[in-house]
């Protein structure tokens, strides 16, 4: 999950400048046309996949019924879920809003010659960098968790970065903002960008088991979603009342700092009376 998880951030270290190459020249329609393209290419990939293995007979002997109302009432579960909702918020604003929070904070001092000797001309350009930059970082970030997750407990490594993450965002808004806090902020989100979803997946796993893992962590990721329309929404929301996305940052670290919280009662071991192949 890992390894999937950060092949899919190599496509963000490239789209985001190709795509403001792109707008150099064409119409951001065409460039919308050019990237469905690509995505629709993708899908010739599907058929090169082999379907898995049938589950055993011990597998199948537990309905999926039986495994969510364990799942529902344990705690643990919950905690997992709660946990879950900051990782969405956090993304889905960054991903939505930092461009333009970057336009706002940075034009001035772009405008004034700082990084045009590194290509870096406008406001959108430096946006694209730290968007490519966040996904280049979550590579490595990533694969760190996954093979951390392996060896040591996820439920303290995903407190560890969900601290992380909220020092970060904390530091970044206190500071003045410049094109160098932005470079650094991108390179030190995107190391725990993704980095909790190997964990939190291989949590649901080693809890729950691998029978109805896709239901568990579907359900799970729905928490993810939740927050991810909420930093979106509320972002945009906030903005339009008060001109700033500064109030919008500091619930980002507020849920930030919950989760890590959360995370720290769960319990991590297999859920009892769970069928094992």
């Amino acid at each position: 999950l890992a390894i999937a998880t950060a092949a899919g951030s190599a496509g963000q270290v490239f789209g985001a400048p190709v795509a403001e190459w792109m707008l150099s020249f064409m119409s951001w329609q065409m460039t919308f046309v050019s990237f469905a393209g690509v995505i629709l290419a993708m899908l010739l990939t599907l058929p090169m996949m082999r379907a898995p293995a049938m589950a055993s007979r011990a597998e199948l002997e537990e309905s999926m019924g039986q495994i969510l109302g364990k799942a529902f009432r344990d705690p643990s579960y919950t905690l997992i879920f709660l946990g879950f909702f900051s990782c969405g918020y956090q993304l889905a604003f960054i991903t939505a809003h930092f461009p333009a929070f970057v336009t706002e904070m940075c034009g001035p001092i772009l405008a004034g010659g700082a990084l045009h000797n590194i290509g870096i001309t406008t406001t959108s350009a430096l946006g694209a960098v730290a968007i490519s930059l966040i996904g280049l970082a979550n590579i490595a970030g990533t694969l760190l968790a996954g093979w951390a997750g392996k060896r040591y407990s996820k439920k303290y490594l995903l407190a560890g970065i969900y601290v992380g993450r909220t020092v970060i965002a904390a530091a970044f808004i206190m500071f003045p903002i410049t094109p160098l806090t932005v470079i650094l902020f991108s390179v030190g989100m995107g190391a725990l960008w993704l980095a909790t979803v190997p964990l939190t997946s291989g949590l649901v796993a080693h809890i729950y088991g691998l029978r109805y893992m896709g239901t568990l962590y579907g359900i799970v990721f729905f928490s993810h979603q939740l927050g991810s329309f909420l930093g979106v929404w509320l972002g945009g929301r906030m903005y339009d009342i008060y001109g700033s996305y500064t109030g919008v940052w500091w619930v980002g670290v507020a849920v930030g700092a919950f989760s890590a919280i959360v995370h720290l009662p769960i319990r991590e071991k297999r859920l009892e009376g769970l069928v094992t192949a």
